[in-house]
């Protein structure tokens, strides 16, 4: 009974599976999607804006979540045509394979647009830990050591006071999402972490956590409306690969910027819409400093 009970619920996920995949190699356009909280979150996010664009530009578009480690394959075989990821990975692939911004995000929250985002560098409410020097000795969790808001920005902050991530923590762990970093630093399993600026708010919102649990180490007070340690870098961009039709680029663009902040679009990925691409040299710069990648040279 427990055998043909397991067969069933195995033939019913891979029928499922197989609907999405189905559906995913139908659309002919495809989006693919840095899944920073994993693949659920990202659907639940992003599917909307790919039945947005669809119904705008009249044809097929498919939300792809990527893990980080599938981002450049995605784009060096061809396998996508547009890219949703964070600004670091975003100034790699335009050096790379001539990848190019169509569209900004914009954030939101409480009704306040927001064009940037950084990294915030936490420990436990009760922890010892006060300020980054104590952080010297201690495990140190990262989202992913690819990751711009979740481990780049804080990489850069920890180096410029004296901290070399590398050396100086006695062990320095990537979780894989922002959501395990979060929720390891809660448990204990870490001393302190790190995630982009708005996952605490948007994990409390969710009734994941309470943001009383934590302590924010080098906490930045300015106009910004999410928690953060580092200095403010471009949100993430909408880009096109370099096979994209330029013309359907533009379209894309075009219909991006005119997503209303009430559509069912804009709520799902809970931001304000979307604007014209920004500056990212500010991301190239800390990625120097790093020395991460293509820009370790």
């Amino acid at each position: 009974m427990r055998f043909a009970m397991r067969a069933l619920l195995l033939s019913v996920l891979v029928g499922a599976l197989s609907l999405v995949f189905s559906v995913d190699a139908q659309a002919e356009y495809k989006i693919g999607v840095l899944a920073k909280r994993g693949a659920i979150t990202c659907m639940e996010e992003w599917d909307a804006t790919a039945k947005y664009l669809s119904e705008k530009l009249g044809t097929e578009f498919a939300i792809i979540p990527l893990k980080f480690e599938a981002i450049e394959p995605a784009v060096k075989e061809g396998t996508v045509d547009f890219l949703l990821v964070n600004s670091a990975f975003y100034v790699e692939m335009e050096k790379k394979y001539g990848m190019y911004a169509v569209a900004s995000l914009v954030n939101s929250i409480a009704g306040k647009a927001v064009k940037d985002f950084a990294g915030v560098v936490f420990v436990k409410n009760d922890s010892s830990i006060q300020e980054l020097s104590q952080l010297k000795g201690k495990q140190f969790m990262c989202v992913q050591f690819s990751s711009f808001g979740g481990c780049q920005m804080a990489q850069r902050l920890l180096l410029e006071n004296g901290i070399d991530p590398k050396k100086d923590f006695s062990a320095f762990l990537e979780g894989g999402t922002h959501d395990n970093v979060v929720l390891a630093v809660k448990n204990g399993s870490v001393d302190a972490g790190t995630v982009r600026s708005d996952t605490l708010e948007r994990m409390a919102e969710e009734g994941k956590i309470e943001i009383s649990e934590f302590r924010i180490l080098h906490k930045m007070e300015d106009d910004f409306p999410f928690l953060h340690s580092t200095q403010l870098y471009p949100e993430w961009p909408m880009a096109a690969t370099a096979k994209t039709d330029k013309a359907l680029a533009e379209k894309v663009a075009e219909a991006l910027m005119a997503m209303p902040a009430d559509s069912a679009a804009a709520k799902s990925a809970k931001i304000a819409g979307w604007a014209k691409p920004m500056g990212y040299d500010s991301v190239v710069e800390c990625l120097k400093s790093i020395k991460y990648g293509i820009f370790a040279q």
